[in-house]
C-alpha cells in the first residue's frame, strides 16, 4: 500500500473485529512512528497501548463513572463557526443515518456514545497523553506523529479511529496508567483492529472541502 492508498482508505472505525493485533506488529508501527516530525525535535508524544485484561479493567471503570468535570480541554469551541458546524452535522446526520438511529432516538444515540469508552470493540487501544508544558505547536507534533502511526497501521492492514471522546475520563485514564494529572495533560485514544467491513457505519459517505475551498496557490 503506497501512501495515498493509506490516506485514501483509513478512515474512523466505529465496528472492529475481535481479532487480535499483534505486539511486534505494534512495535514497527510505533519504532517507525518514532520519526514524525518534531519541532526542535522536542518529540513530546507520549502513550500507552493497552489489550486484554488491562484494557478491559479500565473500560469497566469507564462504563460505570461519570465523565469528569471539568473537561481535560474543549474540543468543540470552533462549533460557534457556522461552516465547522455545518460540516459536523453532516456527518453526524450521514453516520447516525447508516446505523438507522433516528435524530430523536436518545437512547439509541446515548448507547452509541457509550461505545466509545469501549473503544467500539477494537482489541487494542493506544493512550496519548504529553506533558502539561507543552504548548500549540507540541500538540500539532503529537497531531503529526498520531498521524502517522494511523497511516503506518492502514499499511500493516489495520484500522482505527481517534477518540477525544476518552479525555471525557482523563484523570480515571492518567490514574489507572499511573500518569500524573498534576505533569500530563490526556490528549486521546487511538482504537486499533481490524475493521468489520460489513457494518453500515464503516461504509457511509464521508465529505470533505474541496481543494480550492480551503486552499490557495499563488504564483504558479
Amino acid at each position: 500500500m503506497n501512501v495515498s492508498e493509506a490516506v485514501l482508505s483509513r478512515r474512523s472505525i466505529r465496528v472492529f473485529k475481535d481479532t487480535p493485533v499483534p505486539l511486534d506488529v505494534l512495535r514497527r508501527v510505533m519504532d517507525t512512528a518514532r520519526w514524525s516530525p518534531s519541532g526542535c525535535n522536542f518529540q513530546p508524544w507520549e502513550a500507552t497501548i493497552l489489550t486484554g485484561e488491562p484494557l478491559k479493567a479500565l473500560q469497566g471503570k469507564m462504563l460505570v463513572t461519570p465523565p469528569q468535570d471539568p473537561r481535560e480541554y474543549s474540543w468543540d469551541d470552533p462549533e460557534v463557526i457556522p461552516q465547522c458546524l455545518a460540516r459536523l452535522h453532516g456527518v453526524g446526520k450521514s453516520m447516525y443515518g447508516a446505523m438507522g438511529i433516528g435524530r430523536d432516538d436518545g437512547e439509541a444515540r446515548n448507547k452509541f456514545m457509550a461505545s466509545n469508552f469501549e473503544s467500539f470493540g477494537a482489541p487494542a487501544v493506544l493512550m496519548c497523553y504529553f506533558d502539561r508544558r507543552m504548548g500549540p505547536p507540541q500538540w500539532s507534533d503529537v497531531g503529526m506523529w498520531l498521524q502517522t502511526i494511523m497511516l503506518l497501521l492502514r499499511g500493516e492492514g489495520l484500522d482505527s479511529c481517534p477518540q477525544e471522546a476518552l479525555s471525557l475520563h482523563a484523570k480515571l485514564i492518567k490514574d489507572f496508567l499511573g500518569v500524573s494529572d498534576e505533569t500530563h495533560i490526556f490528549f486521546c485514544g487511538i482504537a486499533i483492529g481490524y475493521r468489520d467491513a460489513e457494518a453500515p457505519v464503516n461504509n457511509f459517505e464521508r465529505e470533505r472541502e474541496s481543494v480550492d475551498g480551503n486552499v490557495k496557490f499563488l504564483g504558479f
